[in-house]
């Protein structure tokens, strides 16, 4: 593995345990995209400004005691010569209504200096759509 597939191995190894976050990775001056039709679609230009909208609304929709977590690393492939990697993962998480919440996504992430500088991410829209009725945690 090279040093950037080695980071998201980790990441994700370390986000499904509980023992760390997936944002450690990323750069505060990352652009990320959502890609498709989701109510979180669209372009954010910075870590917080992706933290803020849509990943913090999101694991506020979770059990404490289930956040949701990759439960399946299907493939982690690498671009070295464009400093990119890409991650397929299935994800789960019960929600605070009791519910089950699953997706796959693929996550394409590109680096620089050792840190997400752009990433995109591709999942079923119809499953996360559904998630955002669940009310967050005050």
């Amino acid at each position: 593995m090279t040093a950037n597939r080695d980071i998201v191995a980790r990441a994700f190894a370390d986000w499904s345990a509980g023992t760390g976050a997936i944002s450690d990775i990323f750069a505060p001056r990352m652009r990320w995209e959502v890609v498709g039709n989701s109510v979180v679609a669209g372009t954010y230009h910075s870590a917080d400004d992706f933290l803020t909208q849509a990943m913090r609304p999101f694991n506020a929709r979770f059990d404490p005691d289930s956040p949701y977590r990759p439960v399946n690393l299907r493939a982690i492939y690498e671009d070295a010569d464009a400093n990119t990697v890409v991650a397929v993962f299935d994800g789960a998480g019960v929600t605070r209504d009791g519910s089950t919440y699953e997706n796959t996504y693929a996550w394409i992430l590109t680096f620089s200096d050792g840190k997400v500088v752009d990433g995109t991410a591709f999942f079923d829209s119809l499953a996360f759509n559904e998630l955002w009725k669940t009310p967050p945690a005050a």
